[in-house]
């Protein structure tokens, strides 16, 4: 379990650093971004398949789940999640978002634990949402209009998929305890490579566009450093930690994306957080604990 905790975490701790790469390509589209990141994670990945010797290559039905699952988890969940913030813009479709690890803890609840256990952790969870999205909107004008709420419905899609990516996931590898985690990362990135090329084609800029880019070269080493470490290595780590724990307890795990997204970001930003923002992230490194405890 331990193991499990910690390869969570440490998934959480690299995804946290998508949310402050964009500041640091200013030049390329979210979905710029994004298809480099996917493309890089999906070339390192196919190299690990041809040079590993252990590793092992997909049956057609390893392969379906692997593309569809792909989908769910990057693909689509960041298409839409694009298409919310541009037309309902940042703060809501945020805090959608943000509900994730509330439904991963619902719907993934062992059948043995009692729902007094889960319930300090969930609403430990909830309270630090509440701050984080008081927070957020102090000060901020909401936009309305149907393209609000088409963006709206844009979120509850892409929260819907990842949450269904994380919980068919956690299913899929403890029915197949022999697919080691790295090998299931690299099926995943190979197919989310391809579903990369197709949203580049889809919503990407062009190529002429890309390489006239001014930082062109710090921006892909980022799109390289992200793919290689918030891709591939924090989805092997998450395979860890889902062939380990309850799918409750990892969507708990979820929300030390946000603390450590919030600490690079003030790092990054040279400030101090808030009071309402230093409560929320007490709340939700409580919340963390409380489900530990409860999943014990």
């Amino acid at each position: 379990m331990l193991t499990g905790i910690l390869a969570g975490l440490a998934a959480g701790a690299l995804w946290g650093l998508v949310f402050i790469a964009p500041r640091m390509t200013p030049g390329l589209s979210s979905v710029d971004l994004t298809v480099g990141r996917f493309l890089s994670y999906g070339a390192w990945s196919f190299a690990l398949l041809l040079l590993v010797r252990q590793s092992s290559w997909p049956s057609l039905r390893q392969a379906v789940w692997a593309v569809g699952l792909s989908v769910l988890g990057f693909s689509a969940y960041y298409l839409l999640l694009v298409l919310s913030i541009r037309d309902a813009g940042t703060e809501v479709p945020t805090l959608i978002i943000g509900t994730i690890p509330v439904w991963m803890m619902l719907l993934g609840k062992p059948a043995g634990l009692r729902w007094g256990g889960l319930l300090p952790g969930l609403l430990l969870t909830l309270l630090g949402l509440g701050l984080m999205v008081q927070s957020a909107l102090t000060g901020t004008l909401i936009p309305s209009g149907d393209d609000f709420w088409r963006g709206v419905g844009y979120a509850a899609a892409s929260m819907l998929c990842w949450t269904a990516f994380g919980l068919l996931n956690a299913a899929w590898l403890k029915k197949h305890p022999h697919i080691t985690a790295s090998t299931w990362a690299n099926w995943l990135g190979v197919a989310t490579g391809l579903g990369a090329l197709g949203l580049w084609l889809v919503a990407g800029s062009d190529a002429n566009v890309l390489l006239a880019q001014e930082n062109i070269g710090l921006a892909a080493l980022i799109c390289i450093a992200t793919g290689i470490g918030s891709a591939w290595l924090a989805t092997v780590l998450w395979n860890i930690a889902s062939q380990r724990l309850s799918a409750s307890l990892c969507g708990q795990l979820i929300v030390s994306e946000t603390l450590f997204a919030l600490f690079y970001s003030f790092v990054w930003d040279d400030q101090w957080p808030t009071l309402l923002q230093a409560s929320a992230c007490v709340l939700f490194a409580m919340g963390i604990l409380a489900s530990i405890r409860a999943h014990r």
